[in-house]
């Protein structure tokens, strides 16, 4: 191994705003103090209480994917165990996501997008 993963980075139009939805999911500390990098209007950062990392760039002219066509894939999307999957659907759509689609309810996931529309999945644990 010579690596270690710092952080998972988005693009998207509002670091700040995308950071304070994410920090509503996961908790955590936005734009915590870092050597790493500089939080200011182009990047910010959540630490979420896991350790893991995600960051928030400000990218001009931003196009959002769209799920499930291919015209503006996807790329990656993030998934999220919860215990409740009813509770944490109200939970997100509050905080400012949408339900792009009903998953596979069976199997106990949804796909949410965030606020700038990135794709993501709630699923049961």
């Amino acid at each position: 191994m010579f690596a270690e993963l710092e952080c998972v980075v988005l693009d998207c139009p509002d670091p700040s705003e995308l950071a304070g939805f994410y920090a509503s999911l996961l908790g955590g500390e936005v734009d915590r103090p870092d050597r790493r990098w500089a939080c200011d209007a182009e990047w910010s950062t959540l630490h979420t209480p896991g350790g893991l990392v995600l960051a928030f760039q400000r990218v001009a002219g931003y196009r959002p994917p769209r799920w499930p066509g291919q015209e503006m894939p996807q790329q990656f999307h993030l998934d999220f165990g919860v215990t409740d999957l009813e509770r944490a659907h109200e939970e997100v759509l509050a905080a400012g996501a949408s339900l792009l689609g009903a998953g596979d309810e069976e199997r106990g996931w949804r796909v949410y997008a965030d606020p700038a529309e990135h794709p993501f999945c709630l699923v049961g644990t």
